[in-house]
């Protein structure tokens, strides 16, 4: 920047930081003061300038580099994320059985006295074939003779006992006779059971089977 009249020549250069003054004494006397006034606010603009141009390349380079640092850090963003599978407990990934259920024989009374006949001699007259007739012949006898309002499965495992017959896993053949014979029911408990109407006439009327039946008369 250059201020000239016909007194003297006043020259700033702000970027090389060069200030020249040249003129008469008195002029320079006079007008010195406002002259550095104006030198430090052009040198104030200059810097205001390079520093905002200083801050819009920075903006700029940043704006540039942040979508190649977000596509190098995605994979390993993605893959933090993947999740892992969970191994089943054992390590093996079959499944584990669940353990069989254990029912123990329950103490009943099924001995004869001069009130009832005893289970030998009911089992011995209805002569049941197969698991489940003798479960309902076992449920008739604990709930008509005994007079029960149902039978605990233990219960009938000891009627097995008591006529010297093997145990099946009476869990299944109740079940089985609940769902597909209807003999019996489920009871008030979880292991317990009672006969149906169904059950009844069967043990009553339907055993032993008609060819026992026949062979009973004969010999009578």
């Amino acid at each position: 920047m250059q201020v000239t009249n016909s007194e003297a020549r006043f020259t700033i250069n702000v970027k090389e930081g060069v200030v020249e003054l040249e003129g008469k004494e008195s002029f320079v006397d006079r007008h010195l003061e406002k002259f550095e006034d104006i030198f430090k606010m052009a040198v104030r603009d200059a810097i205001t300038r390079s520093l905002e141009q200083n801050i819009a390349l920075k903006a700029q380079l940043a704006q540039v580099a942040l979508p190649q640092q977000l596509q190098q850090e995605a994979p390993i963003a993605i893959e933090q994320q993947t999740p892992v599978p969970l191994q089943p407990k054992g390590g093996n990934g079959k499944h584990t059985p669940r353990p069989a259920v254990t029912i123990h024989p329950i103490p009943v009374d099924l001995k004869g006295n001069e009130n009832k006949a005893g289970l030998r001699e009911f089992y011995a007259e209805k002569k049941p074939a197969n698991h489940y007739e003798k479960a309902a012949v076992f449920a008739y006898y604990l709930m008509k003779f005994n007079k029960q309002h149902e039978v605990k499965f233990g219960e009938i495992l000891s009627c097995y006992e008591e006529v010297n017959e093997k145990k099946p896993s009476i869990v299944d053949i109740v079940k089985n006779s609940v769902r597909y014979k209807g003999w019996l029911e489920q009871g008030s408990e979880k292991y317990a059971t009672r006969l149906t109407i169904s059950g009844e006439n069967f043990v009553k009327f339907d055993l032993p089977v008609q060819g026992e039946k026949m062979a009973q008369a004969t010999l009578r």
